[in-house]
């Protein structure tokens, strides 16, 4: 719980549920996955998941209605047997911590410091610290899906968590005619995927690429139907920036990340980005926010910006490519031994089945 649901059709959260459900299915596991009555996908049973579709105020009234959907979920949650309820997050979920089944092991998946997000203002962040406190004291078991995440819950709060990332699968059959669509040119152009949200440093991003005047075009994927979108489409109308909304074709995504000659991923609070992984799946030289997840996930093998001058002269300098094609290998690397499907799935089954043991 604690995602809009699967299939995705909004963010890390609902690409890792997917991934972790349908894996779990496979391995004889009965999965069921909350997901919001407003979803696209109304069928009730997705690759074996069941689906439990809730009702979801969000569409109509906004923020609160994500707490009356949590609220829902929960509802329905005790009126079953299950053995672990995984939570992934905790904005809108930990306030109902007296309501969680007694009898089913808790599992909140930290997710990102919330509170560091510079759309909210003070009052939002210092309740986002409150419920982050709330899930990290009511929750049976934590799980922090970066180092650094399980770090400062171990100083904050003085709680042990487990270490989880999330995982990505290497992009083996690229297919240069999926970019055509976008009139794009294999490696001839920058890319950034991403929610519009001010953290992801968006804005920084285009400030950058224009200032350096480069001849590729930028290709932004997001939503931009939400204000901050609306935002940098109206100020940032450049016709060598291509805005083109949200997109979840996982095949054309893997196709443009592979073929890009850059990807930058400009996210700034959260843990091990799912969006990150994935980029790096497919091979791409990528230009990261210098943060203590994106660096604890890419170390050396990327380039790092802080400001949009910093992307300026990235753009403006010469590209070492024996350097790029090194980087490439070692992250290639990393999904391969670290970021693996299997390796992931593996730590979670492990988790509940110990959880659920001692439970009994």
């Amino acid at each position: 719980m604690g995602t809009r649901g699967i299939p995705n059709q909004y963010g890390g959260f609902e690409q890792f549920a997917q991934y972790l459900s349908a894996d779990l299915v496979q391995r004889g596991h009965h999965v069921y996955a909350y997901t919001s009555h407003k979803h696209p996908y109304q069928q009730t049973v997705w690759n074996g998941v069941t689906l439990i579709h809730c009702k979801d105020w969000e569409y109509k009234i906004g923020t609160v209605g994500q707490f009356l959907y949590d609220r829902n979920c929960i509802a329905d949650s005790r009126k079953r047997d299950f053995d672990i309820l995984l939570h992934l997050g905790y904005t809108s979920d930990s306030i109902w911590h007296r309501r969680w089944p007694a009898n089913t092991v808790n599992i909140v998946n930290m997710d990102g410091l919330e509170w560091k997000r510079s759309k909210y203002n003070w009052l939002t962040r210092r309740f986002l610290k409150w419920a982050e406190r709330l899930a990290a004291t009511h929750a049976d078991l934590l799980v922090a899906d970066s180092l650094a995440i399980q770090e400062h819950l171990q100083k904050t709060f003085n709680k042990g968590s487990c270490f989880i990332p999330y995982s990505a699968s290497l992009f083996t059959d690229p297919d240069a005619t999926a970019i055509e669509k976008f009139r794009l040119t294999p490696y001839n152009y920058f890319l950034l995927i991403a929610r519009m949200e001010p953290e992801n440093n968006i804005e920084m991003t285009i400030k950058g690429y224009l200032a350096a005047a480069s001849a590729y075009p930028l290709l932004v994927i997001g939503n931009t139907s939400n204000r901050f979108g609306k935002f940098l489409t109206s100020k940032y109308n450049d016709p060598k920036i291509i805005y083109t909304g949200a997109l979840y074709d996982t095949v054309l995504l893997n196709n443009l990340r592979y073929h890009s000659t850059l990807y930058f991923h400009g996210h700034s609070v959260g843990g091990t980005n799912p969006s990150l992984l994935e980029a790096m799946a497919c091979g791409c030289s990528v230009a990261a926010y210098e943060s203590i997840f994106n660096k604890a996930v890419l170390e050396k093998e990327a380039d790092y910006f802080s400001t949009a001058e910093d992307i300026t002269r990235l753009l403006l300098s010469p590209r070492d490519i024996h350097q790029q094609e090194e980087r490439k290998k070692l992250n290639l690397q990393k999904i391969s031994t670290i970021y693996t499907s299997e390796k992931i799935t593996n730590a979670y089954e492990q988790l509940m089945q110990d959880a659920v043991a001692k439970k009994k």
